[in-house]
């Protein structure tokens, strides 16, 4: 019951975040559209509905205020983060040994830098893979486009580069708390680098070969970057035991060692 309740307490604050995090986004919402809207507005096809002005369509009464509602919920997410963590840590950590605990804090500090550099990225490279499917409509067609569709392409693409920046530190943690060695990463090298290529090329939403390259590689070069890590943490830790091994020779071979009272 008291671990019930302290559970409680964490969802009530990480919640209450949340709700406040929400209720700015809805405040903002004009300066937050006109800023996810940035790589659709780049296309030639964002300007045929109406020329010289970005275009977007609803088809539903209440199309515009569940949009507004999903990115206001989005925004709130994203700042208040720092919030939700760290009651997610709060409540993990009593149950963690020290040293899983000092690197389950460290993969969190990490976690978050690299999930925003994977979204980044996706915004970066999202209109190229939205031009490509664009471009397979004809020439005398308008493509009309609907806010929540927009809305749900950026979010999935969004989350999938983002969590796909974690894989690598995942991987890197599970080694540092001595669930996956190093040598057991090498000898399965090729097979973990084409299914990155294979998960690139099925999670993507443009299925194009532009949007899973922007992926795929960088999921394979932080994947090199964790296997150097692995390295050398397993060969500091292989030595450490080496030594206690030896030191522990050492006693049980030291003076008296034969005499049995």
């Amino acid at each position: 019951m008291e671990h019930l309740r302290e559970m409680r307490n964490r969802l009530v604050k990480a919640i209450l975040g949340l709700v406040v995090g929400t209720a700015v986004g809805f405040i903002f919402f004009d300066r937050l559209w006109n800023f996810m809207v940035g790589p659709y507005c780049r296309l030639p096809a964002a300007h045929d509905l109406k020329a010289g002005e970005c275009t977007l369509v609803v088809q539903s009464v209440f199309e515009g205020f569940m949009v507004n509602l999903q990115v206001a919920i989005m925004f709130g997410a994203v700042v208040t983060a720092p919030i939700w963590l760290y009651q997610l840590w709060a409540f993990v950590t009593p149950g963690l040994y020290r040293n899983e605990r000092r690197y389950s804090l460290a993969f969190l500090g990490l976690s978050v830098p690299l999930f925003a550099a994977g979204a980044a990225l996706a915004y970066l490279t999202m209109d190229k893979g939205l031009g490509l499917l664009l471009s397979f409509a004809p020439s005398n067609v308008i493509a009309l486009i609907t806010m929540q569709e927009y809305v749900g392409f950026l979010l999935a693409m969004l989350v999938i580069f983002g969590v796909s920046f974690e894989l690598p530190l995942l991987l890197v943690f599970l080694n540092f708390i001595g669930v996956v060695p190093f040598r057991v990463v090498q000898k399965h090298q090729r097979l973990v680098i084409f299914l990155m290529f294979l998960f690139a090329a099925v999670a993507t939403p443009s299925q194009d070969p532009f949007t899973m390259l922007a992926l795929a590689l960088p999921m394979v070069g932080m994947f090199l970057i964790a296997e150097v890590v692995m390295y050398f943490h397993d060969r500091k830790r292989d030595r450490l035991e080496a030594e206690r091994q030896r030191e522990l020779a050492e006693e049980l071979d030291g003076p008296g060692a034969g005499i049995v009272d």
